[in-house]
């Protein structure tokens, strides 16, 4: 079903600039409206008519179409939207799925549109309301809920000033039982000695069949208080009544905001606590809906018809996601309890280190929001020092704090941590982020193609920084002292054969001289080559050569003619700008952090880090001590991916939208960081704060990580991928965890 497309590798004079044939190609890309397809192949669903491929190739000669450079066009429903798709696809800069400005109402899905309706809207065919979702409502709420209203009702009608609200609760509990396909209205209209019933349905009620105020049958006439009665009643209400409810409400409210897929319960409690039970009894009318009823005259506060919706997962407050919402009080929790019960009166340091982790995700969240909000919003310098200075904030800050407290307490135990979580992220992010993208995006596409040549610069410095990285290692094997804790002769011949333990090579003897003289100045020599290699990868990625990335964002409003769908798609502009969908039809960038509100919460985010992080490094000391699992395991697995879930998220999302070409770029970008931005800079660290980092690592580091490089530039050469090949990273990946898992602690600790 997929049209081929001629090889569009261009040769050295390049394209010919504003040809039919590259128009088309381009077109062919932006009908996709697919935001990861670079490079010169296509695997797209079918093209329309058009815009097809073979009409290029008819009209035009073989040697002009075979030089045709597809293009990937980037749609946005903005200009700072599509700064930030721009920005994504721009080697240093961090990549984020997420919009960082208010998307356009109408261009949401009717899924997305339901997430954010307020419970208010009566559907003509709800269908049926016997649902999974509904029944563990009730099972959770409704049983207890509406008991708590039968209690209620009972003490209002015992006070007698209460009893107007008596009823209601006593209504109402029938209601909280079983919410579903039911309603709840605000009637006008309403005398004192009349039923609850509106005039103008009084008039209906025959020929429709309406049911009494809740659950069918006559509806009662009730006496409805006035005056300095109805004043009394209400004081009653609000004393006795309403706190216990109010209570009820926000304890339901809370528990189903945390589950995320019962967020509708949430939106149904907190409705009811703060709009339903503070109206005055005689305006408030709660019925069934059938599917043959003429609705009410008066406005609808609640109507809901399911209690759970798995979609809730993209449901977004402020630009945030609920998951990252939900986690932000766990951050204050860990804070308290972690500096308020420093002599672990009240949790363990197992507790205690746990929560630290997992404050750390919710705040990379909002470090990785906070930079790309800035980043669109600024021009590309702006953007570049933000990305350079907090891309790796995150790790840092606990690499810093562990050798920080691990120099005070004299342990290298610390140091040899960092060492491992470093790896291990090096070793993650080159195996097991692109891998389960692959994985993933895998299973909808059946075949997933990238753009080779920015993946190969991403490779290219990745051999670089390794070799780097580890030359002081490699120079230490051959140049150092073996020095063994323990030998004993298996022979029992002096001549014979010893079995050693805990050997390792020495670079202080003879007063450290090979240490001082040899390796230090090369760990120092690196240290500046690597990160003036990193600004070189930026100069050549972002300047001289930007069209490996080839990425347009164009503005067709603004260039061509109102025209049709996919004749509009034909025009390709080389500039930055926003597209609109419809002709005509732009919209303004709402953005949900500003530049200073971005600013600021990058900040906090960061002080918060910095805290998270220190709570960690103080109660990580007994887990390395009485636990019987491998540092090297717990550096390499908790600490070095812990930190990068929120990418990792990122990174599943690209390649579900079969945008491979980004999934690739962040574990890469994240591991060329580790080797020239983040190792240079604890060296740095080093040299003004001692500590017991060097640049030398153990074998089990070295041979894990060059073997990870280099099965990962094999299954990058073809810029193709699919499953199985994802497959294959992500089970090396775990057979290195198993060998970091078996192996013993290193020295020291």
């Amino acid at each position: 079903d997929v049209p081929k497309v001629p090889d569009c590798r261009g040769d050295s004079d390049g394209p010919r600039r504003g040809s039919l044939c590259e128009r088309h190609c381009a077109a062919i890309n932006n009908a996709q409206g697919d935001l990861g397809e670079l490079g010169c192949h296509l695997h797209r669903p079918r093209v329309p008519p058009a815009v097809s491929t073979p009409s290029c190739c008819q009209q035009h000669s073989e040697e002009v179409c075979e030089s045709c450079v597809v293009r990937t066009t980037l749609t946005a429903e903005n200009a700072v939207e599509a700064n930030k798709l721009s920005n994504n696809y721009k080697f240093g800069f961090k990549k984020w799925k997420s919009h960082v400005t208010e998307r356009p109402w109408e261009d949401r899905s009717e899924i997305v549109k339901e997430l954010y309706s307020d419970l208010n809207v009566i559907r003509g065919s709800g269908g049926s309301t016997l649902t999974c979702g509904n029944v563990l409502y009730l099972l959770l709420f409704g049983w207890w809920l509406s008991l708590l209203y039968v209690l209620v009702a009972a003490v209002m009608f015992i006070t007698v000033l209460g009893a107007p609200y008596g009823w209601l609760c006593w209504n109402l509990a029938g209601y909280f039982l079983w919410p579903f396909g039911k309603v709840i209205q605000k009637v006008e209209g309403m005398s004192p000695l009349s039923p609850q019933v509106p005039k103008c349905h009084q008039v209906c009620e025959g020929s429709v069949g309406e049911s009494s105020a809740l659950l069918g049958g006559p509806t009662p006439r009730r006496w409805v208080p006035t005056g300095h009665w109805q004043r009394g009643s209400t004081a009653v209400w609000l004393c006795l009544g309403y706190p216990v409810l109010l209570l009820a409400h926000g304890l339901v409210c809370v528990t189903s905001w945390l589950l995320i897929v019962l967020i509708p319960v949430a939106k149904l409690s907190a409705r009811a606590a703060l709009r339903v039970l503070l109206l005055p009894p005689q305006r408030l009318l709660a019925r069934r809906l059938s599917s043959t009823e003429v609705p009410l005259e008066g406005e609808v506060i609640l109507c809901c018809y399911r209690a759970a919706n798995p979609y809730y997962y993209k449901y977004t407050v402020d630009g945030i996601n609920v998951f990252a919402v939900n986690l932000l009080p766990l951050v204050l929790v860990t804070l308290v309890l972690g500096y308020v019960d420093s002599s672990n009166h009240l949790t363990g340091s197992a507790v205690k280190f746990s929560l630290a982790l997992l404050s750390i995700m919710p705040l990379s969240y909002y470090i990785g929001m906070a930079i790309a909000s800035i980043s669109a919003q600024s021009n590309f310098a702006v953007g570049a020092v933000v990305n350079a200075t907090f891309g790796s904030i995150t790790e840092l800050t606990f690499y810093i704090t562990a050798l920080i407290k691990g120099s005070r307490e004299g342990n290298r135990c610390y140091a040899e941590v960092v060492k491992s979580a470093l790896t291990g992220t090096l070793v993650g992010c080159v195996l097991f982020v692109p891998g389960l993208c692959m994985v993933i995006g895998g299973i909808r596409h059946q075949e997933q193609r990238f753009n080779s040549r920015s993946a190969g610069v991403s490779s290219a410095l990745l051999f670089l920084s390794v070799g780097g990285v580890f030359a002081p290692t490699l120079f230490s094997k051959v140049y150092g002292k073996l020095v063994c804790g323990e030998c004993h002769n298996v022979s029992q011949n002096p001549l014979g054969h010893y079995l050693c333990h805990n050997c390792h090579f020495d670079l202080m003897d003879n007063n450290g001289t090979l240490y001082y003289s040899h390796v230090q100045p090369l760990v120092y020599t690196v240290s500046i080559l690597l990160p003036a290699a990193y600004l070189i990868g930026l100069f050549f990625t972002l300047k001289t050569h930007t069209h490996i990335y080839d990425i347009h964002v164009s503005d067709c409003h603004s260039e061509c003619p109102p025209l049709s769908w996919p004749l509009s798609l034909l025009c390709g502009v080389p500039h930055v700008s926003a597209l609109s969908p419809v002709p005509g039809h732009h919209h303004s960038a709402v953005v949900h952090w500003s530049r200073w509100r971005a600013l600021l919460i990058l900040l906090l985010s960061t002080l918060c880090m910095s805290a998270c992080a220190d709570l960690a490094t103080e109660h990580i000391s007994p887990i390395l001590t009485n636990s019987t699992i491998s540092q090297y395991f717990i550096g390499v697995t908790v600490l070095a991916m812990v930190p990068e879930l929120p990418e990792i998220v990122n990174g599943i999302q690209f390649a579900l939208q079969n945008n491979l070409s980004l999934s690739i770029e962040i574990g890469n970008c994240i591991a060329v960081q580790v080797c020239m931005l983040q190792i240079p800079i604890l060296v740095l660290f080093t040299i003004f704060y001692p500590t017991n980092f060097t640049l030398v690592f153990s074998d089990l580091h070295v041979y894990a990580s060059m073997f990870s490089v280099v099965l990962m530039n094999y299954i990058f050469m073809d810029g193709k991928c699919d499953y199985f090949q994802g497959t294959v990273l992500v089970m090396v990946y775990f057979i290195l965890l198993a060998v970091y898992f078996f192996a013993p602690s290193p020295s020291g600790c």
